[in-house]
Order: C-alpha cells, then structure tokens, then sequence
C-alpha cells in the first residue's frame, strides 16, 4: 500500500469472511467491508476499525469520493463489471488506488502436479464456473478502465501437510459439485496416490499461482 497517497479509508469489496479486510486494518484508519451473502457477513470476526455489512459490489450506500483505496480479494472475476467500475469510479477519490488479487493453481514438485493434474484437475475442470477463467488468464484480457500500475511478483506459499492440502482442494466449488454428482470416488483415489507420494505426516511447500492487478483513479 506504500502507493496509495492516503490512508484513511478502503474499501474491501466482496470480502467473503473477512480475512483481507483484517489485514487492510493495519494499513487504514477505516475499512468498509462488504460482501453480497449475509452468511458471509454473520461469520465475519470482530476488529477495531473494521465494519462489515451485506451490500452488492455494484450498488453500495457509501458516499461519493468515500475512499483512498478500493481493494478486491479473490472476488473480482465474480462481479458485474459493467455496473461495478463505475461504481469504483464513484466512491473512489482521484489519484485514489484500485488493487485486486488472487490466486488459482496450487504447484508442488513435477511428480506430484502430474498426478494431480490427470487424476483431479481433469475430473473437475467441467464443474468450474466460467468466471473463474478470468482469473486463470491473470486478468491479461479484463476492461480496466484504470490507468495501470505494474506490479511486483508475488508468491503464495504455504508449509502443508497432505491432509491439508486435501482439505483445501475439497473447499473448491468445482471440487464439491463434481462429489455431488459423480461421488467422491475420484477424489480419494486421487488423495491416496499423492499420499503415496508425500510422506507421511510431512509438510511440504505449496506454491500458488498468484495474479495482482492495480491502477490509478484519475
């Protein structure tokens, strides 16, 4: 956030259970957390300086010229982005900052990927939404009508274990639709393979494929 010339308020669109919005608190005096599911919103935890309420990303209260930046997590390949830039525009102050992140596929070593690659991501990949390509493709070909900042690479790395890992790939929405209509034969046969191959009870490092996209509201 060292680009964004103030740091009074964000706002954290479509913020799911409020994780990116916690961090942004340590940045900004205020953040304005708001998500389209209500669930989302009744298991969002308590933080000073933090207010989360149920509102679309397209169509907000908040006043215009509201905040010095406009932060996305994970969320932006899911809006109207017709009706959601000009409402950017609107709340956003000039020379404020637009930034949106998020990450897709999750990379171990070559033996390990190739497995999951044939026994899981192919089974899968027919119950993704279609949005979720916007993501994959990094964001290359999406309307930004921002005048563009380059961004650093970042990484995303975490130390999992097998049963980890696994618990998160159960967490896709591909992952569950593909179990509901097809069992979750797939997946264990996947799980018991990679287990084969992970070690028992070792952590290994799982790098996730990570995509930043930011600009300039002039």
């Amino acid at each position: 956030m060292q680009v964004c010339p103030c740091h009074h308020s964000v706002w954290d669109a479509g913020c799911g259970s409020g994780q990116a919005a916690l961090d942004l608190s340590h940045f900004f005096e205020t953040v304005q957390a708001t998500d389209v599911s209500a669930a989302q919103i009744d298991h969002a935890p308590s933080c000073d300086g933090v207010t989360f309420s149920v509102q679309p990303a397209e169509a907000t209260h908040f006043a215009d010229a509201s905040f010095d930046a406009v932060c996305v997590a994970q969320a932006l390949h899911w809006f109207d982005h017709e009706q959601f830039w000009p409402e950017v525009q609107r709340v956003l102050r000039p020379g404020g900052i637009f930034a949106a992140w998020g990450y897709s596929w999750p990379h171990i070593d070559p033996v390990i990927d190739e497995v999951l690659d044939e026994s899981f991501l192919a089974v899968i990949q027919k119950y993704w939404a279609p949005e979720n390509k916007l993501l994959w493709d990094g964001y290359r070909d999406f309307p930004f009508p921002f005048e563009r900042l380059e961004s650093p690479k970042f990484e995303l790395n975490m130390k999992w274990s097998a049963q980890q890992f696994f618990s998160y790939l159960h967490s896709w929405s591909a992952t569950r639709r593909c179990i509901e209509t097809e069992g979750d034969a797939f997946f264990e046969a996947c799980a018991q393979k990679v287990n084969g191959l992970w070690g028992a009870k070792l952590e290994r490092l799982v790098c996730m494929d990570f995509v930043t996209i930011a600009g300039y509201r002039t």
